[in-house]
């Protein structure tokens, strides 16, 4: 482990956290930030504590976690191609979240948890138990029928989709739109506890397999060698993956190419071993992802892009260098 590498990632995550609060369409004077302590309210120190604060907390938390799920799926289908979405989760969140919104009676608000929410987490659950099952072998889980499982799931979720967009009303279209390309816009904190349930567990069950994944990145026979529990690893990355990409999309969408261009740059810039690349990949994921949605939110200021927009137009170029270049490694 690469401890120099952890802590300078750190200072870099820390440094966006501070900076990107403040910059904005509306400028934010440091005296009225301070003085909302003192129990002085202004629009602007509004602005900061319940908009951009939620909103930067929110990136750095999404950023990560599609950079550290990302990097653990890599590592255990052995395929730099490899993304968060890969599994159908994308698909069966969509369909679920697309549920809500076109259904009004589907339509509901508990506490900090939404129907959106809800369905989105419940469309991805059954779309990763369903890919798992057909995926599960008494020797393990068969790589390549996971992720042609994945794929012909997320067909079918996109099916499901064209069939909802036919029989919707146009506000619940655009409403469906704007959600599927991405956004970190929140007001106040409660859809950030509405992300811990999964979250938590989801970064769990990833994080104490990093030095498996070291031997499970050589192969498997040399893993089991080692004394590595490939069947039960393979299935806590699954799930710790897939609840943790679930929470995410739930809330801010399917935002592409965070989960597949950050772990492999983290790779060549810290080595192959995971204690050190999936912490650094979450830190790094975190904090590009709050610097794509500064760059959203001021760019056109002020009208606000849709960060995936951003996310799209920086990784999608850099995607096809990689490919072309053949620097994957």
């Amino acid at each position: 482990m690469k401890i120099k590498a952890i802590i300078l990632f750190s200072m870099f995550f820390l440094a966006v956290a501070a900076i990107t609060p403040w910059i904005g369409s509306e400028t934010i004077r440091a005296e009225e930030v301070w003085n909302f302590f003192l129990g002085t309210h202004s629009p602007q120190s509004d602005i900061f504590w319940f908009q951009r604060i939620p909103r930067v907390l929110l990136a750095l938390l999404a950023g990560g976690t599609l950079a550290l799920v990302g990097a653990c799926f890599q590592v255990l289908f052995r395929n730099p191609l490899v993304e968060p979405y890969t599994l159908g989760v994308s698909g069966g969140s969509a369909l679920g979240a697309f549920l809500a919104i076109s259904i009004p009676s589907l339509w509901h608000v508990w506490g900090p948890f939404s129907s959106v929410q809800l369905l989105a987490v419940a469309g991805a659950s059954a779309s990763l138990g369903l890919i798992y099952s057909l995926s599960r072998r008494q020797q393990g889980i068969s790589i390549y029928t996971l992720l042609l499982a994945g794929i012909t799931v997320s067909i079918i979720c996109g099916g499901g989709i064209l069939r909802l967009t036919y029989i919707s009303s146009p506000n619940a279209l655009v409403v469906f739109q704007r959600w599927m390309m991405g956004g970190v816009d929140i007001v106040g904190y409660k859809e950030l506890m509405a992300l811990l349930p999964l979250l938590l567990p989801g970064f769990f069950l990833l994080l104490i397999h990093a030095n498996d994944l070291n031997h499970i990145a050589l192969g498997e026979e040399m893993a089991l060698g080692h004394g590595v529990p490939v069947k039960k690893v393979q299935r806590n990355i699954f799930i710790g993956g897939g609840l943790a990409t679930a929470a995410v999309v739930s809330l801010v969408g399917p935002i592409g190419f965070i989960g597949l261009i950050i772990p492999h740059s983290v790779r060549r810039l810290v080595g192959f071993d995971q204690r050190t690349v999936l912490p650094c990949s979450f830190l790094l994921g975190g904090a590009v992802l709050t610097v794509c949605d500064c760059v959203a939110r001021t760019v056109l200021a002020p009208t606000e892009l849709p960060v995936g927009i951003i996310t799209a137009i920086i990784g999608g170029p850099l995607f096809i260098y990689l490919l072309v270049s053949r620097q994957w490694k």
